[in-house]
């Protein structure tokens, strides 16, 4: 499963090569949608442009990423136009609200059944746990993000199915690994 959540998106080398290390071609070739729809705040829409770059940084064409508000519905399947979806931080129940009554949910369970890649990012991370109702169903326990390091998750593999909840600082990330999840820096 190609899924990355994160605190605060492509924030080490470490996590931007994990995350390189999941496209199935060259960075330049890569085409994204970049989710911005959880920023419904001041200080989240202050990020966003940090956030387009985590894209960018990694050779991403600009004119690749498509910006999708998750207000429209799509016609196209999304993995049939799209290698990426990075989902932005903000308001996590927004975001999932959003995503339910646009019927985007069904897309994107598809898109990573079909091995595409998902990056969250704090309320696109949280969106995956089991923080709220009808989240993505991803992750059995709660999530935490933006957490201090002296409380911050220990790295390393974990079940997929704990029931505890993660703490995950702001230089952590979350992969998959067949059935675990680890927890790297």
């Amino acid at each position: 499963m190609n899924v990355l959540l994160t605190s605060c998106g492509l924030e080490t080398k470490t996590i931007e090569q994990a995350f390189i290390d999941m496209l199935p071609k060259s960075s330049s070739e890569i085409a994204a949608m970049f989710i911005p729809t959880a920023a419904n705040s001041p200080d989240a829409i202050d990020v966003l442009p940090k956030c387009l770059n985590d894209l960018v940084k990694c050779g991403i064409r600009r004119e690749h990423i498509f910006v999708y508000d998750l207000h429209d519905e799509l016609e196209n399947n999304i993995r049939d136009t799209f290698d990426v979806v990075y989902l932005c931080g903000g308001s996590p129940d927004y975001l999932l609200k959003r995503i339910n009554e646009n019927k985007f949910r069904t897309r994107l369970s598809d898109f990573i059944a079909a091995d595409g890649i998902v990056v969250g990012v704090s309320a696109g991370s949280i969106i995956f746990a089991n923080n709220m109702p009808d989240n993505l169903g991803l992750l059995k326990c709660m999530l935490d993000v933006h957490c201090a390091d002296e409380i911050r998750e220990k790295p390393g593999y974990y079940e997929l199915d704990r029931k505890e909840r993660i703490k995950l600082g702001n230089k952590q990330a979350i992969s998959f690994d067949q059935n675990n999840m680890v927890i790297f820096e």
